[in-house]
C-alpha cells in the first residue's frame, strides 16, 4: 500500500530537524507519531494542563491534515514522567478533545524522561480516518 507523510503547517521543523513525519497515512490508516506540548517554535509549554492541551492540539493538527478528527481516533498510548500526579489532570484535557463514543483504546505508561526537559507527556494515536461514518 502507498504511504502519503502528514506534515501539519508549522510542524516542518520536527522533519528537517529530527527526520520525522508527524503522521503517516496508509490506506485508510493514520499513525501519529508521538506528540509533546511543544509550540511551533520548539518551545515548551510549562504548565501541566496548558502542555497536554498543546499535545493534543498537536495531535489534533496532524488529524486535520490527513483529513481525520479525534472521532477517527482507535488508539491512544500515552507516556508520562509523573503518571499519578499529572493523570487527573490530563484526563480532564483529553475529556474535551474525546467527547463521543466510541473511545479510543489508551494505555499509560510512567518512564524517567524525555529527549527535551520540561515535556510532561508523549501522545500517541492511531486513527482510521471515516471509521465514525460506518
Amino acid at each position: 500500500m502507498p504511504q502519503r507523510s502528514v506534515v501539519p503547517p508549522g510542524m516542518e521543523p520536527l522533519v528537517e530537524r529530527f527526520r520525522y513525519s508527524p503522521g503517516v497515512l496508509v490506506d485508510h490508516t493514520l499513525y501519529i507519531a508521538g506528540m509533546v506540548g511543544r509550540r511551533p517554535d520548539m518551545t515548551v509549554v510549562e504548565e501541566p494542563e496548558a502542555q497536554f492541551a498543546q499535545a493534543l492540539d498537536n495531535v489534533g493538527a496532524v488529524l486535520a491534515a490527513a483529513g481525520g478528527s479525534f472521532a477517527d481516533v482507535v488508539e491512544m498510548e500515552t507516556w508520562f514522567t509523573d503518571f499519578r500526579t499529572h493523570l487527573p489532570t490530563f484526563m480532564r484535557v483529553k475529556d474535551r478533545y474525546f467527547t463521543t463514543a466510541p473511545f479510543p483504546t489508551w494505555t499509560g505508561y510512567g518512564v524517567v524522561e524525555f529527549s527535551t526537559p520540561g515535556i510532561l507527556c508523549e501522545i500517541k494515536c492511531t486513527a482510521v480516518l471515516g471509521a465514525t461514518d460506518a
